[in-house]
C-alpha cells in the first residue's frame, strides 16, 4: 500500500523489468544501449527513482517494443509518477492536495473503473448542484469561490467519460444515495435524472442495492478499482479516507476487492431494475413533504 506516484513508479518499474527479461537482457546489458549507469536502470526498476517518459522510450526502443497503446502508456505513467498531476490540474495547484491531484492523473489514465458508493453520488456521475452542496457539506468553512473552483475540477474530471475511448465505469451504489436529499429537492430531483440520463451510455453500468438487501461486503467501507489498458498488473484499489486516500496494489488485495466489487454486482438489483428504482426516487422529489 502507498500513495499514488509510488504505487505508479513501483508499477512503472516492474513492467520494464518484465520487457527487459522479455528482450533477453540483463540490467547492465539494458543501459549498456542506453549508455547510462546499470544503477540508474535498477533504481528505475525498484520504483526508487522516477524516470522521463524520454528514458521510458528509450528503454522500450532497447527492448523492442513495438505496441504503441503499450507504449503511450508507460510513457503517461511515467509523467504521472513523476508530477502527481495532469496538465488541467495545475491551473488548481494552489487548491488541490497533492493526494487529490494524484487521483485525478490515475482515474485519466485508467481504461475502467469500478465503484463502490454507499452514502453519496460518485463524483463522476455528480451534477453541479449536487457536488457544490457536497463540497460546502464536507468541507464546511471554504468561500465561496473556492467551492466554485472544487466543483469546475469535479466536473472536469467527468471528460473521461467523453474522452475517446471512454472510460468504462460500473458503479455499485447503495440506495441511501438515491434516497439522501443532498441540496434540497430540485438539486436531487435534478441528480437522479442525471443518474438516468447517464446511464443510457453504453460504457457506463449503474446498479443500486436497495435496502431490502440487508448488509453487505463493502457497507461501512466504500472503494474504488482503477484498471489500466494493456498491463493488468497496473490495476489500483482506492479507499477514500476524510484527509487522504490509501492505494492497494499487492494482488491478493486487489483479487479481495474485485471478488468483492463482483459479490455486491450480485446482490444488486439489475441494471434494468436500479434505473426503475431511480426514477421512482425522482418521482418522489416532486411529492411534497
Amino acid at each position: 500500500m502507498g500513495h499514488g506516484p509510488a504505487v505508479r513508479r513501483r508499477k512503472l518499474g516492474e513492467e520494464l523489468r518484465r520487457l527487459r527479461d522479455r528482450a533477453g537482457l540483463t540490467s547492465g546489458e539494458a543501459a549498456a544501449r542506453v549508455g547510462w549507469h546499470q544503477s540508474k536502470v535498477s533504481r528505475i526498476e525498484t520504483g526508487r527513482s522516477g524516470v522521463k517518459p524520454a528514458d521510458v522510450a528509450r528503454l522500450l526502443d532497447a527492448y523492442e517494443v513495438l505496441d504503441p497503446q503499450l507504449r503511450a502508456l508507460l510513457g503517461a505513467l511515467a509523467d504521472s509518477a513523476g508530477s502527481g498531476g495532469v496538465d488541467w490540474t495545475r491551473a488548481y495547484s494552489g487548491l488541490l492536495p497533492p493526494q487529490y491531484r494524484d487521483f485525478i492523473s490515475l482515474e485519466s489514465q485508467a481504461r475502467s473503473a469500478r465503484t463502490l458508493e454507499t452514502s453519496v453520488v460518485p463524483g463522476l456521475l455528480q451534477t453541479p448542484a449536487y457536488a457544490r452542496a457536497m463540497t460546502r457539506a464536507a468541507l464546511g468553512g471554504l468561500s465561496p469561490a473556492k467551492v466554485d473552483s472544487l466543483v469546475e475540477v469535479r466536473l472536469a474530471r467527468q471528460e473521461v467519460l467523453r474522452a475517446d475511448p471512454p472510460l468504462m465505469l460500473s458503479a455499485v451504489i447503495d440506495e441511501a444515495v438515491v434516497r439522501r436529499r443532498v441540496g434540497g429537492p430540485a438539486a436531487m430531483r435534478e441528480q437522479l435524472r442525471h443518474l438516468l440520463d447517464v446511464a443510457a451510455l453504453e460504457h457506463v453500468r449503474l446498479q443500486v442495492i436497495p435496502f431490502h438487501r440487508g448488509g453487505y461486503v463493502g457497507l461501512t467501507g466504500p472503494f474504488l478499482i482503477f484498471s489500466f489498458p494493456a498491463i493488468s498488473d497496473l490495476d489500483v484499489v482506492v479507499i477514500d479516507h476524510l484527509t487522504s486516500s490509501l492505494y492497494l496494489e499487492r494482488r491478493e488485495d486487489l483479487e479481495a476487492y474485485s471478488a468483492a466489487f463482483q459479490s455486491v454486482q450480485a446482490l444488486a438489483l439489475s441494471s434494468e431494475d436500479s434505473l426503475d428504482l431511480i426514477a421512482r426516487a425522482a418521482r418522489d422529489e416532486d411529492e411534497p413533504g
